[in-house]
C-alpha cells in the first residue's frame, strides 16, 4: 500500500479522503492535543504525535514513526490564519507573513520536512490567498531548493467535487491536480437529512453554540443570509465578513471556517457541531472531541473528505502509472 504522513493533521478531514481511497496512514502530527484525540479516534493510522512540528527533525519523526523507508507521500496543513483576509491582523508585507509570522513559519517547515524525506508526492493545502505573486515566487523558490523543480497551484472549488459549501483552498504539489467536477448546487440534501428532533438523535457532536444574549432577539428577525455580525477584512475596513449568518436552503453554503457560526434557516437557533460537519462532508459517525469551541474549529480548519478522496484517487493513479512505467 501507498504510505502517507500528516503533517499538521488537525481533526482529520485531509487523512480521511487517503484512507477512503486505499492508503495506508502511517500517522499525523499536530500541536493541539484535543484535534488529535479526535484524529486518533477516527483515522485508522499506525501512530499520532502531539507536538509542535517546528520543533521536530526529521530523525525524531523516523523514530517516532519507525521509518525504515521514507513516506511515499506526505499531506500537510499548515496554519492559514497569517495569509487569510478574514485576518484583519495579517502582516501588511506579503513576505512576513511567511518567513516573519510566528505561525507563517510553520509553512516553512513543512517544506523542510518534506525536504528531507522527498516523498513521492507532496500536498500542501492552504488558503487562496497564498496566490499572492511575492509569496507564490517563495515557495517555488523553497521548493525548488529542497529538490521539487515543479510546483504547481492546484485552486480548488470544494462545491464542484461534492461539497456543498463555497470553501476555495490551494493544494500546492508537484503534481497537477485535474480532478473531474461533480459540482452540487444546494446545502438541501444537508437539512433534508437531518432526522426531526436533530438535537437529540444519537448523532455524535449534536450540541450548538450559544447564541451571545445580546443578540438572541434578533435571531428571529433574521432574513436568509442575513447575519448577526459583520466585521472587516485585512485588505478593507468595510465589514465584508459575516458570523452567525442565516443559511439560505436552497444554494451552496457560505465556507465553513474555524470561527464560523451559522443559524439554521428554518429554526433560530444555531447549527450544531454535526451540521457544520454536514456541510463539510465528513460522515455521520465521525466524532469530535474537545469543548464546543474547539470541535467547530476543527470541523472548520478541516479539508473536507469529499474534496480528500478526490485528490487522493488522482494521487494514486499518479503513482501507480509512475510505478508502471519504471
Amino acid at each position: 500500500m501507498v504510505r502517507v504522513l500528516d503533517l499538521f493533521c488537525g481533526a482529520g478531514g485531509f487523512a480521511l479522503g487517503f484512507q477512503r481511497a486505499g492508503f495506508d496512514l502511517l500517522g499525523g502530527i499536530d500541536n493541539d492535543y484535543l484535534t488529535l484525540r479526535t484524529y486518533k479516534n477516527n483515522i485508522k493510522c499506525k501512530k499520532t504525535l502531539n507536538a509542535d512540528i517546528s520543533e521536530l527533525h526529521s530523525l525524531d519523526i523516523r523514530n517516532e514513526f519507525n521509518l525504515l523507508n521514507p513516506p511515499d507521500v506526505i499531506i500537510a496543513s499548515p496554519p492559514c490564519e497569517p495569509f487569510t483576509i478574514a485576518n484583519a491582523n495579517r502582516k501588511k508585507r506579503a513576505l512576513s507573513r511567511l518567513y516573519d509570522d510566528e505561525q507563517g513559519r510553520l509553512f516553512l517547515e513543512a517544506i523542510r520536512i518534506i525536504g528531507d524525506f522527498k516523498p513521492k508526492i507532496f500536498v500542501i493545502e492552504n488558503v487562496k490567498n497564498i496566490l499572492d505573486k511575492k509569496i507564490k515566487e517563495s515557495i517555488i523558490y523553497e521548493l525548488n531548493r529542497v529538490g521539487y523543480d515543479e510546483v504547481f497551484f492546484n485552486l480548488l472549488y470544494a462545491k464542484s467535487y461534492g461539497c456543498p459549501s463555497q470553501r476555495k483552498r490551494v493544494f500546492i504539489s508537484n503534481y497537477e491536480l485535474n480532478l473531474k467536477r461533480t459540482p452540487i448546487t444546494s446545502n438541501q440534501f444537508v437539512i433534508n437529512n437531518l432526522p426531526e428532533d436533530s438535537l437529540y438523535s444519537d448523532l455524535p457532536n449534536q450540541t450548538h453554540a450559544t447564541i451571545p444574549e445580546n443578540y438572541v432577539k434578533k435571531v428571529y428577525k433574521l432574513r436568509w443570509n442575513q447575519a448577526l455580525v459583520y466585521f472587516p477584512s485585512a485588505i478593507s475596513r468595510r465589514k465584508s465578513f459575516k458570523n452567525w449568518e442565516k443559511l439560505y436552503p436552497y444554494d451552496i453554503a457560505p465556507p465553513v471556517m474555524g470561527n464560523s457560526r451559522f443559524i439554521h434557516p428554518f429554526e433560530h437557533r444555531p447549527l450544531t457541531v454535526r451540521e457544520h460537519a454536514m456541510l463539510m462532508t465528513f460522515p455521520d459517525d465521525f466524532k469530535f472531541y474537545g469543548g464546543i469551541k474547539s470541535q467547530y474549529n476543527q470541523v472548520g480548519e478541516a479539508v473536507p473528505p469529499f474534496l480528500a478522496f478526490r485528490i487522493a484517487k488522482i494521487i494514486k493513479l499518479v503513482i501507480e502509472i509512475n510505478s508502471y512505467n519504471k
